[in-house]
């Protein structure tokens, strides 16, 4: 009699579980052309040239066309959208080849509405020491995960 509650109890619950997750794997498995979009986060895409327009939500403020190796890329982040009044800043730096040179992250930016400028009592201040072309990408994100993000282009001479 006990043999069968062990049974029930602990054995048949772990055959039904292998038996499901193997036809969930095997309708999973019929799709190649699928999907997967885990945090199912808007990207919405900021000016891609130096010259920004005052109505985007995100620009970047105080990046030049050109830097020495030796010379630090100081920037700021202006955000004009209303619904990010605190969140996350990520600013990345990309070479040519598309691999991050640098990264800075500001996290629990919170200010009032005024289009203040970030990082708030903080600097990003990077020096990329090599010689060639760069895209730096400011990202903001908020703390219900609305994120907004520019892109500009930049040299190192």
């Amino acid at each position: 009699m006990a043999s069968k509650k062990i049974f029930l109890v602990f054995v048949l619950p772990v055959i039904f579980s292998v038996l499901f997750s193997a036809a969930v794997m095997a309708d999973i498995l019929d799709k190649p052309d699928r999907e997967l979009n885990m945090w199912q986060i808007s990207y919405s895409e900021g000016s891609s040239s130096h010259s920004s327009s005052h109505s985007d939500p995100i620009e970047i403020i105080g990046l030049s066309n050109q830097y020495s190796t030796s010379s630090p890329v100081e920037i700021q982040v202006k955000i004009s959208d209303s619904s990010f009044d605190c969140g996350d800043l990520y600013v990345t730096i990309y070479s040519s080849g598309e691999e991050v040179v640098t990264q800075g992250g500001f996290f629990e930016q919170c200010f009032e509405p005024g289009n203040k400028l970030l990082p708030i009592d903080d600097e990003f201040s990077k020096v990329v020491d090599l010689s060639g072309s760069y895209e730096i990408i400011a990202q903001m994100i908020s703390k219900d995960l609305k994120n907004i993000s520019t892109t500009e282009k930049f040299t190192v001479k």
